[in-house]
């Protein structure tokens, strides 16, 4: 066997345990960035997801918008909204075009909030600490990589034992 089928057979014998360390490790990852929105979210004396919609609230933005943004349901952005209303961060305002459709709007302390937490998580992050410019957009390129590949589909996840049990006594 030459250098490169070895290289090749070895790198797919340790596939599966380095799929494992990266399943760890990308799961520790969440588990900090979770801590820190939390510790940040408890600095600005609102929930995780209200700082979730301040990061993704540009300008003037339709509450449908904003959800889709958030990736969550329009009805979760209603108490989005009404907590950022009551800490005086946004407010809701009818659209110009449809006055069926809110739109959320920054106040000035919004705008002057947003700001802060953005310094904020840039301070706190790690990729913002821990890795320099090129590995930054080393590391970009690889979330936008896998972010927009469309790999199996969890309707084609390959069969469990309990799924195979369950098929057997369905059969039965």
């Amino acid at each position: 066997m030459n250098g490169g089928a070895r290289e090749s057979g070895e790198a797919q014998a340790n596939g599966p345990a380095l799929n494992r360390e990266i399943l760890d490790a990308f799961g520790a990852l969440v588990k900090q960035l979770a801590g820190i929105g939390q510790s940040i979210a408890v600095s600005f004396r609102v929930a995780p997801s209200d700082l979730l919609a301040l990061v993704k609230l540009d300008g003037v933005l339709a509450m449908k918008e904003l959800a889709q943004r958030m990736g969550c349901d329009a009805s979760f952005v209603t108490a989005v909204a009404d907590a950022l209303e009551r800490a005086g961060l946004a407010k809701r305002e009818p659209s110009q075009r449809d006055r069926r459709v809110k739109n959320l709007v920054l106040t000035q302390e919004g705008i002057a909030a947003k700001e802060r937490l953005m310094q904020e998580l840039a301070e706190r992050m790690p990729w913002c600490y821990a890795l320099d410019d090129t590995e930054r957009e080393c590391f970009l390129g690889l979330l936008k990589k896998m972010l927009s590949s469309h790999g199996p589909s969890a309707d084609s996840a390959p069969e469990t034992a309990s799924d195979s049990r369950d098929a057997t006594v369905r059969s039965e």
